[in-house]
């Protein structure tokens, strides 16, 4: 008997902090694709515009051709007749790529999507959790620690500005291990300047003391 069924498609999914190499093992699979003949179409976040508008970039400027999108609904139309979709920062899009990413696999295509699973606080990011829960196959890179050299898996950001989305590269995240990584408020809080103010005057009123 003949099986009509369609091919089954899957999702996989290539997550991690800043500087793991997200970016370059999603354009090393749909090379790997394109060489197997795969017709393959490359996605990006309309709004990441950091290297290159027409292409998905990594930090060490690897390129690839890539159709920039505002709205993840666009994918779907997009993709007619590839089997390869590949979608580049999925936790800049809004919500809506997680069905989007269901229904391309459901139509029997392979997606393979990269995305930093925590932002700059270390909390989940957009809808990578999501993603990542539905992924038939799931890739977590690591990065190095820039401050000790240790496996790392956080995104620490080098500004005090608290915008969840922060594009930037070397000038303004560094990669950090779990001993490393320091929010904003663990870095300095304002109760510790207080108590930081209040010693520092201790300290002079008791050294200006007159000796009788």
């Amino acid at each position: 008997m003949i099986n009509d069924m369609p091919q089954s498609g899957w999702i996989e999914v290539i997550c991690g902090s800043m500087f793991s190499g997200k970016t370059e093992e999603l354009i090393r699979r749909v090379k790997r694709a394109t060489i197997a003949k795969q017709k393959v179409i490359l996605f990006k976040p309309q709004l990441d515009q950091r290297y290159d508008g027409k292409k998905i970039v990594s930090h060490d400027d690897n390129r690839l051709e890539a159709v920039s999108v505002a709205e993840p609904k666009d994918m779907i139309s997009l993709s007619e007749g590839f089997d390869v979709i590949g979608i580049d920062e999925a936790q800049f899009f809004p919500p809506s790529i997680v069905s989007v990413c269901e229904t391309l696999a459901s139509q029997g295509k392979r997606v393979v999507v990269s995305g930093l699973d925590q932002d700059y606080l270390g909390k989940p990011f957009g809808s990578m959790p999501e993603l990542l829960a539905i992924a038939e196959y799931i890739t977590k890179n690591l990065a190095i620690c820039m401050a000790c050299g240790s496996p790392a898996n956080k995104s620490q950001r080098l500004s005090a500005t608290q915008e969840q989305v922060l594009l930037g590269g070397h000038d303004r995240y560094e990669a950090r291990c779990r001993n490393c990584f320091r929010t904003q408020a663990q870095q300095r809080s304002p109760r510790e300047e207080y108590t930081g103010l209040q010693h520092t005057n201790s300290v002079a009123i008791k050294t200006s003391t007159p000796r009788g």
